[in-house]
């Protein structure tokens, strides 16, 4: 095991063989780590952490910290990281809360650029970026694919689809449909689908016109949203729509906030 003599990793961590911890780090005792980690420095892992393997942590990052929530009285709450996940400079996750299921949960392949904070009880999936000072508040659902652009911000009990792009300098306050591309330039509407981010994904031509068709009844029709999703619906069991935008209207139809149009 590669640990700088001034980190400090404290008895009851599990830190395999194959980790490298930099300087002046911090491991607390109830933290797991997975093969293969790298700790570059003043990287401070806290709380009832369990992270998998192949991850690279960045200076100054703080993980499983107490949640920034008044009502937190120090429960044995959790945070769990998948694998291969980037973690850079100065970022910040809050462990869960006992009013909100106790743990605070993040998939793999992810990038957490510098400054990102990932509020308590948030659920992350996979291959999501987060660009520099991205921030969720607590109880934030992030589905796979999802890009969260600087300086933007999700409420609490939001959620944010596949595939979704969140411009620069967004306050999402509703849920972020699958698919789409919503900014602040645009007065926090949705206005297009992510039609790049789904190319690059490997959507098939025939399947983004069939997001744009399902987009153009919901955004951009005189329909209110029952009744866009009904025809949405009608059409999938026509089989004039897939499966990606029966999703879609599966998404929308789940949402408490509602969705950002």
């Amino acid at each position: 095991m590669s640990v700088h003599p001034t980190a400090i990793v404290a008895e009851g961590a599990v830190v395999p063989a194959s980790c490298t911890v930099g300087p002046y780090s911090t491991i607390g005792p109830n933290v797991v780590l997975g093969e293969d980690c790298t700790l570059v420095s003043h990287v401070v892992l806290d709380g009832h952490t369990t992270i998998g393997s192949g991850n690279r942590i960045s200076p100054f990052a703080c993980i499983g910290v107490p949640p920034q929530d008044l009502k937190y009285r120090g429960e044995a709450t959790q945070v769990i990281i998948g694998d291969n996940n980037d973690i850079r400079e100065s970022v910040n996750v809050s462990r869960g809360t006992a009013g909100g299921g106790g743990v605070t949960r993040i998939g793999s392949n992810n990038l957490f650029m510098c400054f990102a904070h990932i509020g308590h009880d948030s659920h992350i999936g996979d291959h999501c970026i987060f660009a520099n000072n991205a921030t969720l508040a607590g109880h934030v659902v992030v589905e796979d694919f999802a890009t969260v652009g600087a300086f933007s911000a999700v409420h609490q009990f939001c959620a944010v689809g596949k595939y979704a792009y969140i411009g620069g300098g967004t306050m999402a306050t509703q849920d972020v449909m699958p698919y789409s591309l919503t900014s602040a330039t645009r007065e926090n509407h949705a206005y297009s689908i992510n039609k790049v981010g789904l190319e690059r994904r490997g959507f098939t031509p025939e399947e983004i016109k069939e997001l744009r068709a399902a987009y153009r009844l919901i955004v951009g029709s005189k329909l209110n949203m029952s009744d866009a999703l009904a025809s949405i619906r009608e059409k999938v069991v026509a089989g004039e729509f897939g499966d990606k935008v029966a999703y879609l209207a599966e998404f929308i139809g789940r949402s408490h906030r509602g969705v950002i149009r």
